[in-house]
C-alpha cells in the first residue's frame, strides 16, 4: 500500500475511533508517557491501574487500519497484526467493552467464533444487563448458524442465539426488529405459539410494520391456518401494500387453492413492482395450477428473457410442455437447464419423465439408473433429504418398469424403497402391492401386505391396505373386523368410514357403504375432503346404475376442486366415459375427457375412455389412435382390450377384433370376484364367440 493511501486510510479511520471512544485525537504515547504508566513506576501494587486512554486509541486505530486491509486483501498475517494490536489497545484501557466487542467483530470476521463469543461472554459476566453486549453475541450466533449445515449442532447454536435475543427483547422491548428477529429463530425452532406472540409483539409496537404482518401471515400459512394469514394481510388497506405484501396475499390464497383469488394478487404485485421476478414466478405457477399453462408458459418465457442462467424456469416450461404432450419441446428446454447446471439432478429426472411419456422406455431407464448410482450413499446414510430423492427416483424407475409390464423388475426396483425410511417404507410396499395387483398376482400382493403390517405393525394405512386385499379376495368379514377395530372416535376416523366405504362398495353392501361415506362427510372439514367423499358416493351410485344421482355427485366434485387437482381428472374421466358408454351428452362426454387427458396426457384409463367416446361419435381413426395409446400403458385392462375389438369389428378387422377380446376374456378371468364385471364379461364372451364363429365360416368358404 503506498503511502498516501495509508494515509488517508489512517485519518478516516482516526475521525470514526475518535467518535467511537469519545476522545480528542491525541499524539502517539511517548515513551516517557508509557514507563510512566507502567506497573514498575505505580507507586502502590494494590492500587487499581489507571486507563492509558492515550495508547488505549493508538493501538486501536492500528488494528483497525490493519482489520481493514484485512477485508481488502484477506491477508492472515495482517489479521494476525490487528489482533494484536486491539489487545494492546484493551491492555491499556481493560475495562472498554468497545474494545472488546471491537476484538469479537475481528474474531467473527477471521473465523475465530469460539474466541468471539469468549470476549462477548466477558462483557456479559461484567455487566449481564449490556444490551450491545448481548446483540453482538446474538449476532455471532446467527452467523454461525448460517455457516452450519442441519443437525444438533445448529440445533444448539439456535437455542443459544434465542437465548441471546430473549434477553434482548426484555432489555429493550420496544424493538420492532428484535422482536421480529426472535419470532423468526422461534419459527426455525418450531416453536409456533412463541414465534406468534413474538410477531404480534412486533405487530403492536408498529402496526404498519410490513416486514412483520408478512412475516406472521407466512406462519400462519406454514401451519396451514389461511383464514388467520389473510386476516393478518387485510390489515393493512389496499393504498397501503406494497408488492411485497401482495405477493404474500398470493402465496396464502394459492395455499387455499384459491388460484384465481392468488393470479390477482401476484398480478397487483407486478404491477407495483415490474422488475420483482419471485412475483412474475408467482403467477406463473398460479396459472399453471389454474390450468392456464399457455398464459402460464408467457410468465415462464418473461423470466426466462430477465435472467437466462435461471435453470428452474426452465424446468418449469418443461412441465408444461410435458403436460401439453409437446415432449420435443419439453426436452429442449430440459437441455438448455442441463447446460447451466449440469450437475443437477431433478433435471435428468424430469427428463426421464418426458421420456415415459414418450414411451421411450429403454431412455428413462437409464437416466433414473444413473441417478441411483450417484446416489448409492443414500441407502446407508446421509441426510432425510438425500433418502427422499432417492425415494423418488426409484419410484420412477419401478413406475417405468410397471408400464412396460415387465412386472419382476418393477417389484425388485421398489423393494429398494424399503430400507429408505418409515414413509417411503409404506410408499414402497404400496408400489409392490399394486404391482402384484396389475399383474393379477393376487396372492403375491397378498403376503406383501402382510409383510408390510408384519414389519410395521403400528401403521395404521398399511393395515386397512391389507383389509382391503383381504376384502378383495374374499376375506370381508375379515377385514371390516379389524378395519373396525381401528376406530378411536375421533377426527381421526374419517380415513377409517372412508376405507369401509370402499370395501362395502366393491362388496355390493350398498347400504353400510352409504352409512360409512356419510360418517366420512362428517369428519371432514376441507373442501377437498368432502369432495373425496362426494366422489366415492358418485361412484356407489354408479355401480347400482343409479346414472342421474351418480352425475350429481361428479358435479359437485368438479364444483369445487382445483382445475388442476387430480381428483379433478379422475371426476371429469369418470363422468365422461360413465356418459359415453350410455351412448348419452356425447359432446359434454368429449369435453369432460379432453380435460382429463390434457391434465394427464400418459394416463392410460383416461386415453381409454377418449378413445371410447370418439368410437361412439363414430370417429373411428381418433378412437383408434388413443385406444392404442391406452393399451400401451395398460395393456393387462380387459376393457381396454375389449374396446380394441369392438373398434376392429366395426372398421372391418374381424381377426384382430377376435385377438383383443380373446385378450379381454382371459384378463377377466384373471381378475378377482371384487372388480369383476359378470355382465362385461358375458358379453365379451359372446362377441368372442360369434366372432369364432364367423371367422371359422370364412375359411371354410375360402377351401
Amino acid at each position: 500500500m503506498n503511502r498516501i493511501v495509508r494515509t488517508f486510510l489512517f485519518l478516516t479511520i482516526s475521525v470514526a475511533a475518535t467518535a467511537a471512544l469519545g476522545q480528542t485525537t491525541p499524539a502517539a504515547p511517548s515513551q516517557s508517557d508509557t514507563q510512566a504508566q507502567s506497573p514498575q513506576s505505580s507507586p502502590s501494587q494494590s492500587s487499581p491501574r489507571k486507563a492509558d486512554h492515550a495508547a488505549a486509541y493508538y493501538h486501536y486505530t492500528l488494528a483497525h487500519m490493519y482489520e481493514e486491509m484485512v477485508t481488502a486483501y484477506g491477508r492472515s498475517d495482517l489479521a494476525a497484526k490487528a489482533t494484536e494490536e486491539y489487545r494492546l489497545a484493551i491492555d491499556a484501557d481493560p475495562s472498554s467493552e468497545f474494545l472488546t466487542s471491537a476484538l469479537a467483530e475481528l474474531y467473527v470476521k477471521t473465523g475465530r467464533i469460539a474466541d468471539a463469543v469468549k470476549e462477548a461472554q466477558d462483557i456479559i459476566k461484567r455487566d449481564p444487563k449490556n444490551l450491545e453486549a448481548h446483540k453482538l453475541l446474538g449476532r455471532i450466533y446467527l452467523r454461525s448458524l448460517g455457516d452450519m449445515p442441519g443437525g444438533s449442532g445448529s440445533d444448539n447454536i439456535l437455542k443459544l442465539a434465542i437465548d441471546q435475543y430473549e434477553q434482548i427483547v426484555k432489555l429493550d422491548p420496544d424493538s420492532v426488529d428484535d422482536h421480529l428477529l426472535l419470532g423468526r429463530l422461534y419459527r426455525l425452532s418450531n416453536d409456533m405459539q412463541k414465534a406468534e406472540a413474538e410477531l404480534k409483539a412486533a405487530i403492536k409496537i408498529d402496526p404498519s410494520s410490513e416486514e412483520a404482518v408478512t412475516t406472521l401471515a407466512m406462519l400462519y400459512t406454514d401451519e396451514g391456518d389461511t383464514a388467520h394469514a389473510l386476516k393478518v394481510l387485510a390489515s393493512i388497506p389496499d393504498s397501503a401494500r406494497s408488492a411485497k405484501l401482495y405477493a404474500a396475499l398470493g402465496a396464502a390464497y394459492e395455499q387455499r387453492k384459491d388460484f384465481k383469488a392468488a393470479i390477482d394478487a401476484y398480478r397487483h404485485a407486478i404491477v407495483l413492482d415490474r422488475d420483482n421476478l419471485d412475483a412474475i414466478r408467482g403467477l406463473a405457477e398460479n396459472l399453471a395450477n389454474d390450468g392456464q399453462l399457455d398464459s402460464a408458459l408467457e410468465q415462464y418465457k418473461v423470466i426466462a428473457d430477465s435472467n437466462p442462467e435461471d435453470a428452474q424456469t426452465y424446468v418449469r416450461m418443461a412441465e408444461i410442455y410435458r403436460r401439453q404432450a409437446k415432449y420435443d419441446l419439453a426436452l429442449e428446454a430440459l437441455k438448455r437447464a442441463d447446460t447451466l447446471v449440469p450437475d443437477t439432478m431433478d433435471v435428468p429426472y424430469s427428463m426421464a419423465a418426458v421420456y415415459q411419456a414418450q414411451g421411450r422406455y429403454d431412455d428413462a431407464i437409464q437416466l433414473l439408473q444413473d441417478l441411483l448410482k450417484k446416489t448409492e450413499k443414500s441407502e446407508i446414510g446421509s441426510s432425510n433429504a438425500d433418502r427422499n430423492n432417492r425415494a423418488i427416483f426409484i419410484e420412477r424407475l419401478g413406475m417405468v418398469y410397471r408400464e412396460q409390464q415387465n412386472y419382476p423388475a418393477a417389484v425388485e426396483t421398489f423393494r429398494k424403497m424399503l430400507s429408505l425410511g418409515d414413509e417411503n417404507a409404506r410408499s414402497g410396499y404400496q408400489e409392490i402391492i399394486d404391482t402384484y395387483r396389475e399383474a393379477k398376482q393376487w396372492p403375491q400382493a397378498t403376503a406383501v401386505a402382510k409383510e408390510a403390517v408384519q414389519k410395521m405393525p403400528d401403521d395404521r394405512d398399511l393395515r386397512m391396505v391389507l383389509d382391503a386385499q383381504l376384502a378383495d379376495t374374499g376375506e370381508y368379514d375379515k377385514a371390516v373386523t379389524d378395519i373396525k377395530s381401528m376406530l378411536k372416535g375421533g377426527p381421526e376416523d374419517r380415513e377409517v368410514y372412508l376405507r369401509l366405504g370402499i370395501i362395502y362398495t366393491r362388496a355390493k353392501r350398498w347400504d353400510d357403504a352409504m352409512a360409512a361415506l356419510a360418517k366420512a362427510e362428517q369428519l371432514s372439514t376441507k373442501p377437498d375432503d368432502k369432495a373425496y367423499v362426494d366422489f366415492l358416493r358418485g361412484d356407489l351410485y354408479q355401480r347400482q346404475k343409479m346414472f342421474d344421482q351418480a352425475e350429481g355427485e361428479f358435479k359437485k366434485v368438479l364444483a369445487v376442486t382445483a382445475p388442476t387437482d387430480p381428483q379433478a381428472a379422475a371426476t371429469l374421466n369418470y363422468l365422461g366415459y360413465m356418459n359415453a358408454d350410455r351412448g348419452v351428452k356425447l359432446d359434454e362426454s368429449l369435453n369432460f375427457i379432453k380435460q382429463a387427458v390434457a391434465l394427464e396426457p400418459t394416463n392410460g384409463a383416461y386415453l381409454d375412455s377418449l378413445g371410447w367416446v370418439y368410437f361412439k361419435l363414430g370417429k373411428y381413426d381418433l378412437a383408434e389412435e388413443n385406444l392404442t395409446k391406452a393399451e400401451a400403458h395398460m395393456g393387462s385392462d380387459p376393457t381396454v382390450q375389449e374396446h380394441l375389438g369392438d373398434l376392429y369389428q366395426k372398421t372391418g378387422r374381424l381377426k384382430l377384433a377376435a385377438a383383443h377380446w380373446d385378450r379381454a376374456v382371459q384378463e377377466w378371468s384373471k381378475t378377482v370376484p371384487a372388480e369383476q364385471d359378470t355382465d362385461a364379461y358375458a358379453k365379451v364372451q359372446q362377441k368372442l364367440d360369434a366372432a369364432k364363429v364367423k371367422l371359422a365360416k370364412e375359411e371354410s368358404n375360402k377351401q
